[in-house]
């Protein structure tokens, strides 16, 4: 009973996490997916995101155009990867360490040489703040999150169905067709790294004002909590949702599950010391998974393949 009372008391903060972590995933969902495009940037970025939207704060900058200004710098961060990318010749992958490891030096200068800043809600105008995540009022942060990941979904959605959205998904697709139909891939890497980082800065502002922080390393690790919710969305829901949409929102669901499945880890009384490896450990389980159904599912339709020509010869 005292497991299950924690854990309940634990699980608004986990779907705040959740939530905020999600878009995030969303961002990453973009580069992984739609582009094909392994991009590194993102443990940069968030930290990025939530530094300018505190720094901005502490200044008395409206919260609303902090994040939107925390969006900006993370575009900013995928163009330079994106450059770095199409216009160097750097390996995705690479251009996104440098990125990464250029912003660590950035995140210093704006947080003022300092390798955190608070901005406690006592004394600041904040959007969304964890002390209020298990009040029934309304500044508890659950509202304000289901709504900004429900707003990022239908802009997506939206966005991806035009003819730029389209040849950015043509682009990941097959380059090389797209390249045929007059599609200009370079700039549409370059566009969906600005997407990608843009939305995952914008999970760093809203995290730095639930958590009360910024923080140079927040980031850190942040590419493979991305990974983890865009797998688990897919294997829990690939078969039930085939809409983009819905793909997106799945991606939403799995940090939220992700969250909770660390909780109840936690929970279970290992040690905090142990999280990046327990979060290796989950993303490990869940790409796992589409392999051991391929290899249950495949000797189970050879068999039935082979019954039917024996039966046929019969």
């Amino acid at each position: 009973m005292d497991f299950l009372s924690s854990l309940l008391n634990a699980a608004p903060g986990a779907i705040a996490q959740g939530l905020a972590w999600g878009i995030m995933a969303i961002g990453v969902y973009i580069t992984f997916r739609i582009l094909d495009v392994a991009d590194l940037t993102v443990d940069g970025s968030l930290a990025t995101g939530g530094a300018v939207c505190v720094m901005l704060i502490r200044a008395g900058v409206n919260p609303w155009l902090a994040l939107l200004c925390a969006t900006l710098s993370g575009c900013l961060a995928g163009l330079v990867t994106g450059l770095f990318h199409t216009r160097c010749g750097i390996p995705a992958i690479l251009a996104g360490i440098l990125t990464q490891l250029a912003l660590y030096s950035v995140n210093l200068r704006i947080m003022g040489s300092k390798a955190n800043q608070a901005v406690s809600v006592d004394k600041y105008d904040l959007l969304l703040s964890q002390r209020y995540v298990r009040s029934l009022t309304l500044d508890n942060p659950l509202p304000l999150l289901l709504i900004a990941t429900a707003v990022v979904i239908f802009l997506l959605y939206w966005f991806f169905g035009t003819e730029k959205g389209s040849s950015l998904r043509a682009t990941g697709n097959n380059p090389k067709m797209a390249r045929a139909q007059g599609i200009n891939t370079g700039n549409n890497i370059v566009l969906g790294l600005m997407l990608s980082n843009g939305l995952v800065a914008l999970s760093g502002a809203l995290i730095a004002q639930y958590q009360g922080s910024s923080d140079v390393n927040m980031g850190r690790g942040a590419i493979v909590i991305g990974l983890a919710a865009v797998i688990i969305g897919e294997v829990i829901f690939g078969k039930l949702f085939s809409n983009f949409g819905l793909k997106l929102l799945a991606v939403s669901i799995g940090a939220v599950i992700y969250y909770i499945v660390l909780q109840i880890v936690l929970q279970l009384g290992l040690n905090t010391n142990d999280l990046k490896l327990i979060t290796a450990l989950i993303v490990a389980l869940f790409l796992s998974i589409p392999y051991w159904k391929s290899k249950l599912i495949r000797p189970k339709s050879q068999a039935k393949s082979a019954q039917k020509g024996d039966n046929s010869h019969a």
